[in-house]
């Protein structure tokens, strides 16, 4: 909706409102005028049901007030005496049309200076709830929302099974433009296949002031552009859906392009106008790499030392009863059978758990094969290259893929530009050459009617040489590089799109996919901020210094107060 619809629309529930409300107006000792005007009114309705003004505020805010509308409805008929559950039904099961019903029809009293006290243990309960539910659906739209790595994409710089708070405030709280949605479910409905939002009405992209603006190599959460997934790993062969921009899958990169930069990537390092852009000593970039020892094998032990996690064991197993298979199956990536009835078989880097070994009496022995793709930031390459046994580390240098945006086979991963980041008012010369870079831009995220026929190019109509850009875009990639999906195949990201900036790590669990039994805490991760100089630091031992703090003192507090 644009603004003009959104400021009608706003005019037709104050008419609504004033219809249906103004004999309550006069007989709470108000004027019915009153009732009529935008803002104004909803204060004077504040202080007729004898609540504070501020609540005027989550009228106005998208989503919060979807629940302080019912909540206004039972309050301003308990102002007038209709506090039967009968009243509260009628007014909440007809969306407060019911008010219309007591303002017409029914002879009713103010209540002045009514109490605001529950009378009803039930209904204090309710009312805690619903002040539990606005305090957390604020926070979570406007200040900090919680969020799971859940792809290695940043791995060993943010890891599967870290719980982050992002900051909604750093860049700015974005207001949200889904305005009839459940508070604090993103997408879908937990357990059933509904959407939990409906796609109109839609308010125009709007963000409130932050304190700083995105940064090269600031790591940030955003709605993944492209997003037209149902719901993710359904297989079930359904249609792709358009989604409302906040409604669209949240992803986390790192933020290597800015508005105005011209970017390239050489041999998989980005360079940003011309120089190398040096990442952050918290950024853990890794290219896989091929590690050849022909005369001892890779050693998985090596391999482990350098603090890898993308890389496997091979072992020659040789079982002798389904428990042995059954109890294999959750840690073999891949087995091809041998002559001697034995099996070759493939892990994931934490191999196959002596545990499992000596409890099923399995014949297991790990093989060291004489290469091997392990997953390595250049520093821990070049330590590997000087250890003994080791003949060579090979990076690996992605070719050419017509997958690589603008998908025309000219880009591979590792070697790709260069391109001009577009910048709110920057105007660029379109033709043919160039248009594919910024085609979605035009036509989807700008919303305009882009036609081209042979080498002549249309915008809403009339022939275009030329474009300016009407909002900033970001160029995001994952530490992760060869196991990243981002900016290298979808392209920019619009800064309508941006969700906020990871501050907190506060919970991070290792194997948090392979079941509850094998989770395990990184107690090191605990309390850790994202960014920062140097290595993470936890601050959990002071959280858990003062919660003792905070209960010893409450104790004594209360023990003074009984004495």
């Amino acid at each position: 909706m644009t603004l003009i619809q959104w400021f009608i629309l706003f005019l037709i529930v104050q008419v609504v409102h004033f219809a249906g409300t103004w004999k309550l107006y006069k007989k709470a000792g108000r004027k019915s005028w009153e009732a009529a005007i935008p803002v104004y009114n909803a204060i004077v309705l504040m202080k007729i049901i004898n609540r504070s003004s501020w609540w005027t505020i989550l009228l106005f805010l998208p989503v919060i007030n979807l629940i302080m509308f019912p909540v206004i409805w039972v309050e301003t008929l308990r102002s007038f005496g209709k506090n039967s559950n009968q009243d509260t039904l009628l007014v909440l099961a007809t969306l407060g049309l019911y008010i219309y019903y007591v303002n017409y029809t029914q002879e009713v009293t103010y209540v002045e200076n009514r109490s605001l006290v529950s009378t009803t243990k039930t209904g204090d309960t309710i009312s805690s709830l619903l002040f539990a539910v606005v305090v957390a659906t604020l926070v979570h739209t406007y200040i900090m929302q919680p969020f799971t790595i859940p792809s290695a994409s940043l791995e060993r710089s943010l890891l599967i099974g870290d719980f982050l708070f992002v900051s909604k405030y750093n860049y700015g709280a974005r207001v949200p433009m889904t305005t009839i949605a459940l508070p604090m479910i993103h997408d879908s409905i937990p357990k059933t296949k509904r959407t939990s939002y409906l796609n109109f009405p839609q308010l125009p992209y709007f963000r409130l002031p932050g304190f700083e603006k995105i940064e090269k190599n600031d790591i940030v959460v955003f709605n993944w552009p492209c997003d037209t997934v149902y719901r993710f790993f359904d297989t079930s062969g359904r249609k792709a859906v358009i989604k409302p921009i906040d409604k669209k899958s949240n992803y986390v990169k790192r933020c290597q392009g800015t508005p105005g930069d011209n970017l390239q990537i050489i041999n998989g390092i980005v360079h940003i106008n011309g120089k190398e852009l040096i990442l952050p000593e918290r950024a853990k970039a890794q290219f896989i790499h091929t590690v050849y020892a022909a005369k001892e094998g890779v050693s998985s032990t090596v391999l482990a030392e350098t603090g890898s996690t993308d890389y496997t064991h091979s072992y020659i197993i040789k079982p002798t009863s389904e428990d042995q298979i059954n109890a294999l199956q959750p840690y073999v990536i891949n087995a091809s059978p041998n002559p001697d009835k034995s099996y070759t078989v493939l892990t994931g880097y934490k191999g196959i758990p002596a545990k499992v070994i000596a409890s099923t009496g399995l014949y297991a022995q790990e093989i060291y094969p004489p290469k091997s793709d392990v997953n390595l930031t250049l520093k821990d390459a070049e330590a590997l290259r000087k250890k003994t046994g080791i003949d060579s580390v090979v990076r690996m240098v992605e070719p050419v893929d017509s997958r690589i945006f603008p998908h025309d086979g000219k880009w591979s991963a590792d070697n790709f530009g260069p391109i001009l980041i577009p910048q709110e008012g920057k105007t660029v010369q379109l033709n043919a050459e160039n248009l594919p870079l910024y085609k979605r831009i035009i036509a989807t995220y700008e919303k305009n009617d882009l036609k081209v026929n042979g080498s002549e190019i249309r915008i809403n109509g009339q022939v275009a040489n030329s474009y300016t850009f009407k909002q900033n875009y970001y160029w995001m990639m994952g530490d992760n590089r060869h196991r990243s999906e981002d900016s290298r195949y979808w392209g920019f990201v619009p800064e309508d799109h941006i969700v906020g900036k990871p501050v907190f790590i506060w919970m991070s669990i290792d194997g948090i996919n392979d079941g509850f039994k094998n989770w395990k805490i990184r107690w090191d991760r605990l309390f850790t901020t994202v960014s920062g100089e140097g290595e993470p630091y936890s601050y959990f031992k002071f959280f858990l210094m003062g919660l003792v703090a905070y209960f010893g003192i409450s104790f004594f507090m209360n023990s003074r107060k009984k004495a």
